[in-house]
């Protein structure tokens, strides 16, 4: 069960009672004042907390906005293709009208922004498919999509899932006007993944306390920026062959280290998480080439796993030793050291 943590205020008549009736000293008195009046003007250490669920009321809405889209969208397919998703995107806004703008309600913003937005591409794909202008204008309209609903509702998310659909629609277009692109996906990927981490940090350097929503946009495009940027240079070390070599396994592990000491700088965790399969896929296939076979992969995550755990234990001691190697110029627009 959920328990609602109880604050309580207390006075300094409260403290001066509780010292008339010998329930505490004077010294533990002022020894309490101090110390609230310390915590006051201690910055919160940052964890990147983003709030997702705050009870089961919100799981509970999300399953009734399903329930509710899909029928709508099924009932006005029955009419075409089209005026189901158009009925399901309305039906998405009206609803975060109430729940987004009046309730505040975060899973549900979630889920209702990316209802609003993919039914809005169904809707334009659904009119215009198989046309040369049916990728751009479905990315165009859904980009579109996101910016209005950023306008009214200012979900987080909202910024990262317009520049998904953007990077999507421009690699769809260039797909449909030479089928040869495919073999400059990585690139195009890696390009497209150093202009949201760019964004990215804009947002986190109007906001390097993060302290506002500003910190929470910049969470999301990080969440996105990370697989753009981590795929395209794995790949490009070839750990996917039928085999691999020493020299590939300390090329994945120094990328790692390097990508390590971007996230602490930065203060940001996305990169690390997303780069971590493919060195656990690295390692295991290495072990296995060497004989160990059955536990390949056990005994890489345990070795990994253990020096995450040992990282996220001393994350800001380490963050603050890497920091003294950063330009001072570079340090004013990161987040502070806690």
């Amino acid at each position: 069960m959920y328990n609602k943590e109880r604050t309580t205020m207390y006075s300094d008549d409260d403290l001066a009672s509780a010292v008339e009736a010998g329930v505490m000293t004077a010294d533990t008195a002022d020894a309490f004042r101090a110390h609230v009046a310390g915590k006051k003007h201690m910055p919160a250490v940052d964890e990147e907390h983003f709030r997702l669920v705050t009870g089961f009321n919100d799981i509970f809405v999300v399953i009734a906005c399903l329930l509710l889209l899909v029928s709508v969208g099924w009932i006005g397919a029955t009419a075409a293709p089209w005026i189901g998703s158009a009925l399901a995107a309305g039906t998405a806004w009206l609803l975060a009208e109430f729940f987004v703008r009046q309730r505040r309600m975060a899973l549900p913003a979630i889920v209702l922004l990316l209802a609003f937005v993919g039914n809005s591409i169904a809707a334009v794909h659904a009119v215009l498919n198989g046309t040369v202008i049916g990728p751009m204008m479905a990315g165009a309209l859904a980009a579109g999509a996101a910016w209005l609903h950023w306008k009214r509702f200012r979900v987080p998310i909202t910024v990262a899932a317009g520049m998904a659909v953007a990077v999507g629609g421009v690699v769809m277009l260039m797909w449909q006007q030479s089928p040869d692109v495919r073999h400059w996906v990585n690139l195009i990927a890696l390009g497209s993944g150093v202009i949201v981490f760019g964004l990215a940090m804009m947002w986190d350097a109007a906001d390097p306390e993060r302290k506002t929503r500003k910190s929470d946009v910049a969470f999301w495009l990080h969440l996105l920026a990370a697989p753009l940027l981590v795929h395209p240079v794995f790949a490009a070390l070839n750990i996917f062959g039928w085999q691999i070599s020493l020299m590939q396994a300390g090329a994945v592990i120094a990328l790692y280290v390097g990508i390590g000491l971007v996230s602490l700088a930065i203060d940001r965790r996305a990169l690390m998480v997303s780069a971590l399969g493919y060195v656990l896929y690295a390692f295991s296939s290495l072990l296995k080439l060497y004989g160990v076979v059955s536990l390949g992969f056990a005994i890489t995550a345990l070795a990994i796993g253990s020096a995450l755990l040992l990282l996220s234990a001393f994350w800001h001691p380490c963050r603050a030793y890497v920091l003294n190697y950063c330009p001072a110029a570079l340090r004013r627009h990161l987040a502070p050291v806690r």
